[in-house]
């Protein structure tokens, strides 16, 4: 029996930007379950106390969409008793690896040479793009594993807002809920105690200069315009969402039903 759990949200130690989903509503009046669908960032780091939680949220199912890079930066997802857990990758581990070594080791110049002047703003519109037209497949897997037997679960990336936020998007699409809904939880991922803490090679306060957590900011922000090109980009590629859902993800009428009743009210 799926547990309830509060619409507050937990305190978590050394696990950022975890939420409920739940609440959230539907076009056709209807509400997101809570207890069923849960988000935040990685959970290498989690404490004693922050397993015991999320031990006790009766989850059945972890989608890790870290890449090799990732995991190797932050170590592996602590283990909970019970829980399945899945590593669907969403991004090249190359990537990874650039992208870790940008933030921990880029100098002022080589920052301002890769994301000066909207280049850092770009390249993350860049990736909603990539990830909704390459990565059908890894969607289409969550999805059906959400309307078969993967509920309650848990979604995360590193930071829990791009990879973990899209697929939370896809899957709040799928239910049919309303689109200001979907944008206003994405944009929680923006509050101080859910931001992925930005972690540098150097000590020395230059590393952390204003400048450089300008830079850096747009990598780490959750902006309205990122999900907007996601959304935009289902648009240009299928026609609709309708379209995507089937032809795009292989979610036919009947999972789609299936899903709505594993996780709406």
């Amino acid at each position: 029996m799926t547990q309830q759990v509060p619409s507050t949200e937990p305190e978590l130690a050394a696990v950022r930007n975890f939420r409920d989903v739940g609440g959230l509503p539907t076009v056709d009046g209807r509400r997101v379950r809570h207890g069923v669908l849960f988000r935040s960032g990685h959970l290498a780091h989690a404490t004693e106390e922050d397993a015991a939680l999320l031990a006790s949220l009766g989850l059945h199912t972890i989608f890790d969409f870290r890449n090799a890079a990732d995991q190797k930066f932050e170590g592996p997802d602590v283990e909970l008793p019970g829980v399945r857990n899945v590593n669907l990758p969403l991004s090249d581990p190359a990537d990874g690896a650039e992208f870790w070594k940008m933030v921990r080791d880029g100098d002022l110049d080589q920052l301002r040479e890769l994301l000066s002047d909207g280049k850092g703003a770009n390249r993350m519109i860049a990736s909603y793009r990539t990830l909704i037209k390459e990565r059908t497949a890894e969607h289409s897997r969550v999805l059906h594993s959400l309307a078969e037997d993967s509920v309650p679960a848990l979604m995360h990336c590193a930071a829990g807002k791009d990879r973990a936020g899209l697929s939370i998007a896809v899957t709040l699409l799928t239910l049919g809920v309303e689109r200001e809904a979907i944008v206003a939880d994405y944009l929680k991922s923006n509050a101080r105690h859910r931001r992925y803490k930005v972690r540098r090679s150097s000590t020395a306060a230059s590393a952390y200069s204003p400048e450089v957590m300008e830079l850096l900011s747009p990598l780490f922000d959750a902006r309205a315009e990122y999900l907007a090109t996601a959304f935009d980009t289902i648009e240009e590629t299928w026609g609709s969402v309708e379209t995507y859902l089937e032809q795009g993800l292989g979610v036919t009428p009947a999972i789609r039903e299936r899903l709505r009743e594993r996780l709406l009210d």
